[in-house]
């Protein structure tokens, strides 16, 4: 596995892509940061799209039943295997950790 920084200038079409490979796959979400401890926002929801919206600065995951809004995502780091994506991690503004773990790798290039 391999463990990269997505920059800012990619995360529209980097997700914007992911979301085209997306198979409605079983997708977990958890949450963690001071405060908040450790929760799991989604357990294994399909997930339906990604999509970052550089005019509102918000990264929104569309999981069956919930919309995951993470609000000015200051860093975005992707967990990779043979360049296909199976996790990334998003830290916001305040600090919050938001990790996502998909169930089947989504091929990006």
């Amino acid at each position: 596995m391999s463990l990269t920084q997505i920059s800012r200038e990619q995360w529209k079409d980097v997700f914007d892509h992911a979301s085209k490979s997306l198979s409605e796959q079983p997708t977990t979400v958890e949450v963690t940061g001071l405060g908040l401890g450790d929760r799991i926002a989604a357990d294994h929801a399909p997930l339906h799209g990604i999509s970052y919206e550089p005019r509102d600065d918000t990264l929104t995951l569309f999981l069956q039943g919930l919309e995951h809004r993470i609000r000015h995502p200051k860093t975005i780091h992707a967990d990779r295997i043979a360049g296909d994506l199976v996790s990334f991690e998003v830290v916001d503004a305040e600090g919050t950790h938001h990790i996502v773990q998909l169930s089947q790798p989504v091929h990006l290039d």
